[in-house]
């Protein structure tokens, strides 16, 4: 099932430290003041904070759900298709860009809250 707005909201938002906001009129979300992603072209697309190792190997292995535009391409940054994806696939990506940016504090007091 495609990615919609509610869904990002419950992906981010159940993180520690995570707030929605806006960049450039859209939707966006941020740990602490530092910028994880945004929405845009028309809530159809989803900027996420991504190494930028991880993201090529992401668009060579799924060129129909992630991209990047020459804007992107000096920037850690995925573009990701929304609807081209549903949000378990989505989930372990906004956790890996969330431990990238959080303060080390609270990824160890996430982790040691987690049933192990």
């Amino acid at each position: 099932m495609p990615v919609d707005a509610n869904d990002l909201r419950r992906l981010f938002l159940a993180l520690p430290g995570v707030e929605e906001s806006t960049h450039h009129g859209t939707m966006s979300f941020v740990v602490r003041k530092r910028f994880l992603g945004r929405l845009r072209d028309e809530d159809t697309v989803f900027a996420l904070r991504s190494e930028i190792d991880d993201r090529d190997l992401l668009i060579e292995m799924e060129p129909e759900t992630f991209f990047i535009t020459d804007h992107y391409r000096g920037y850690p940054y995925v573009l990701i298709r929304l609807a081209a994806t549903d949000a378990a696939r989505l989930a372990p990506l906004v956790e890996r860009a969330w431990r990238t940016l959080a303060p080390k504090r609270l990824v160890e007091a996430h982790d040691r809250s987690r049933p192990a």
